[in-house]
């Protein structure tokens, strides 16, 4: 006896799915929406019952693409009308294009468009991604040249445009392929156009006319395509006619192509349009599109099976999936795209004539209401639920179904008969010997195991185990150990195999986000805590606790916060609900035991002057700066108060200009800390005046008398005797000074006086006078 699969709970299907799945597909785009398959961008939209693919605009592009799979292996029919009409200059706007493309193709891109009609490739634009075949229907007169980068075209035409042409051109991908294979000019007679009074224009006409819809009206147009598999499996044979009016009440069939197209094609195609506008405008829309088996003679219906008295409890939705295996389906590459329900034979209707009817699983027959319960299929392949009503346990429910393949092709009609059972008493998860209810979230610390039990006020038969519902093989008593995460759930059968569900519990075993440490922590005040959390990244005492331990001490949570001991420690961190830490991070804290110290000093270079009692500083004095800080002092950081600043050691600076200077030293040692020192410098003289106290005329060094000075613009230096004679003047700067003779005789030892007037580069006057000694 053949069975159904009965997934009381989980339904589980591996695998791509499509809304749809095959043949018939039917579009009119009459509506304000379409189906959910049909995928449109660009400048494509619904208006007035058609999909405009472009505006009466330049530059206009838009496309639309059927998203779901058809098997290729019995070929495919497909018809649509479109309309081109309104352009700016009569039949010139570019174009249409239909295509088909491998299923299996991964993200849909559109080709190049203006002249390539979004299907082949333009200048460095890529073509169609893993396109199967394109038919263009070319107003403009580029589809069929080799502008753009495009591969073959016409003979002898070149880059010539070819203005009303029907075009195929062959498979390509990327910049490759793409090939132009025939061409029919519609306009015109001979080996690449029609036979004589076939001629039609593609557009139905140019500035202000209009769509045409009537058959019978001039400038109707339809398009019937077919791809019929060529026995031997290299292809199609392509046979492509049109539906076209161009005298009132005189439509007529003009064959476009019939002819082979030798590409093997993959095993699912889809199928889609483009149109593109360039300097030249026109309206381009489509609508009726139908897409059908092209080889349907060769297809069988499905064959079901009868499904006889399968378990179904009462008081739940119970879940089946007849599976592809359990029915026949004789076409090649089919699967079962829905089922529908009838509550009789008698009830199963004969398919209607109309194609757009057939093979759709009608909403009708997708959910079926009985005494004993509710029938309802899945949104796609075999699945269905069925809900008994109350008051009908251990009776049977007979319901009849058919099943419709991805071809369309549905079964005759087949019976199921369910025998509705008792369920039994709810069962829910409790921890093993307590009657306490876990949380919906257990934690558990690693290493840590739990006990779940299922109670409930049933006698069960038996118990079955899920973890991420999948069934524990060998869990079937009331109570499991877990020791692993995941999500479980246990079942109680009763005797008449009706399963109880109960609650879902999920066990975690978290793991401490890792903690990073900005080591070391340094406390720069002698005897002062520091603030250890303040280095923790992430610190949250909502959610974690922590413990400080190391050199005999623990701190714990806030207690972070004041850590007055220097030394390495080792932190940990749990979550608030567990009580096991995680791997220790380690952690140093330094708390100086001395206050830093921070000093220097400064002369002008080369001399002990650092104030006026030394004779005072100029402004071009090279002033010496010395640290004298505390030796643990690892980088300096100088403002000297005038803008000027330096990061040596022991630096020279010139201050240029008078005034009292705040120069501040900074210091920094290797853990951070910092001090500082400021000590002013006065710039106070702009001159300076030095007398020696004696000279030796007859030595070989200080043989003259003569002031060291800096600073004057002028003077005036004087030599006198005891008598108060003048024995020498003068009032050059750069004078040798007095050698101690007068009219060219040296004169005796003792004392002599001088006197000095000057006057400083800023203009201050200077006087001096003394008495100094001449030793022979």
């Amino acid at each position: 006896m053949r069975y159904i699969s009965l997934i009381l709970f989980f339904l589980i299907f591996l695998g791509k799915s499509y809304g749809q799945i095959g043949f018939p597909y039917c579009e009119t785009f009459d509506g304000t929406s379409t189906q959910e398959a049909t995928v449109f961008g660009g400048n494509a939209r619904l208006i007035d019952g058609v999909l405009r693919l472009t505006e009466n605009q330049t530059s206009q592009r838009g496309y639309v693409y059927i998203d779901i799979p058809f098997p290729s292996v019995f070929g495919i029919k497909a018809s649509f009308e479109y309309f081109s009409y309104g352009g700016d200059v009569l039949r010139r706007a570019d174009g249409l294009s239909f295509f088909l493309f491998d299923a299996d193709v991964p993200v849909f891109s559109a080709g190049g468009f203006g002249g390539s009609l979004g299907y082949a490739q333009r200048g460095s634009d890529p073509g169609l991604s893993r396109a199967y075949i394109g038919i263009g229907f070319d107003e403009f007169g580029n589809f069929g040249n080799t502008s753009e980068n495009k591969v073959g075209g016409f003979p002898g035409v070149g880059t010539d445009l070819v203005p009303d042409a029907i075009v195929i051109r062959g498979p390509g991908n990327g910049n490759a392929g793409y090939g132009f294979l025939v061409g029919r000019k519609t306009m015109t007679t001979g080996n690449d156009g029609l036979n004589p009074g076939g001629q039609f224009p593609i557009s139905s006409g140019g500035p202000g006319s209009q769509r045409v819809i009537d058959p019978n009206q001039p400038g109707y147009r339809k398009v019937f395509l077919e791809l019929q598999p060529k026995p031997d499996k290299t292809g199609y044979f392509v046979t492509l006619r049109m539906m076209v009016t161009t005298t009132l009440n005189q439509p007529r069939m003009v064959t476009i192509f019939d002819r082979p197209y030798d590409f093997p094609a993959p095993k699912n195609l889809k199928i889609g349009f483009a149109a593109s506008t360039g300097g030249f405008t026109n309206y381009h829309e489509i609508r009726n599109l139908l897409v059908e088996v092209s080889n349907d003679e060769a297809l069988q219906d499905p064959i079901g099976v009868d499904f006889d008295e399968k378990a179904s409890c009462e008081g739940q939705e119970n879940t089946y999936f007849i599976t592809d295996e359990e029915v026949v389906l004789p076409n090649e590459n089919s699967v079962i795209r829905c089922l529908q329900f009838y509550a009789s034979l008698a009830d199963i209707e004969e398919e209607s004539e109309d194609v757009c009817s057939q093979a759709k699983c009608r909403e009708e027959n997708r959910v079926l209401e009985l005494p004993q319960g509710t029938f309802k299929a899945g949104d796609v392949g075999g699945d269905f639920t069925f809900f008994p009503n109350p008051g009908f346990t251990d009776q049977k429910v007979t319901v009849y179904y058919t099943l419709t393949d991805s071809y369309g092709k549905s079964s005759s009609g087949n019976s199921m008969t369910l025998l509705i059972k008792d369920s039994p008493e709810p069962i829910s998860l409790r921890l093993t010997g307590t009657n306490e209810s876990p949380n919906e979230v257990i934690k558990l610390c690693k290493g840590e195991k739990i006990s779940l039990s299922g109670v409930g006020e049933e006698d069960y038969f038996r118990f079955e185990w899920y973890q991420n519902d999948v069934l524990i093989e060998g869990a079937d008593q009331n109570f499991f150990l877990v020791s692993e995460p995941g999500e479980y759930q246990v079942i109680g059968l009763n005797r008449k195999n009706c399963p109880a569900k109960s609650n879902k519990v999920t066990v975690e075993f978290p793991e401490v986000p890792s903690v990073s440490i900005s080591n070391p922590i340094v406390g720069c005040t002698p005897g002062q805590s520091v603030d250890v959390t303040e280095a923790i990244s992430g610190f949250d005492l909502g959610s974690f606790d922590y413990l400080l331990k190391g050199i005999g001490k623990e701190y714990r949570n806030e207690e972070l916060k004041k850590v007055s001991n220097t030394g390495v420690y080792d932190l940990f961190v749990k979550f608030k609900d567990l009580e096991c830490y995680n791997e220790p991070s380690r952690l140093e804290v330094v708390i100086l035991d001395k206050v830093l110290v921070a000093e220097f000093d400064f002369v002008v270079e080369g001399t002990d002057i650092k104030g006026e009692e030394q004779g005072g500083i100029f402004p071009d004095d090279p002033i010496q700066f010395t640290d004298l800080s505390d030796p643990r002092a690892v980088k300096w950081e100088w403002d000297f108060g005038d803008g000027g600043s330096s990061n040596l050691k022991n630096p020279i600076h010139v201050f240029g200009k008078k005034g009292e200077f705040e120069v501040e030293l900074l210091i920094t040692d290797q853990y951070g800390c910092t001090q500082t020192v400021v000590k002013t410098v006065a710039i106070t003289r702009s001159y300076r005046v030095m007398f020696p106290t004696g000279f030796t005329p007859l030595d070989v060094l200080n043989q003259t008398f003569f002031p060291k000075f800096k600073g004057l613009a002028e003077l005036e230096f004087m030599i006198f005797n005891n008598w108060g004679e003048l024995l020498f003047r003068t009032d050059e700067l750069t004078s040798e000074g007095w050698d101690g003779k007068l009219n060219g005789e040296l004169l005796n030892a003792g004392f002599y006086f001088y006197k000095f007037n000057g006057v400083s580069i800023d203009g201050e006057r200077v006087t001096e006078s003394g008495k100094f000694k001449l030793i022979r």
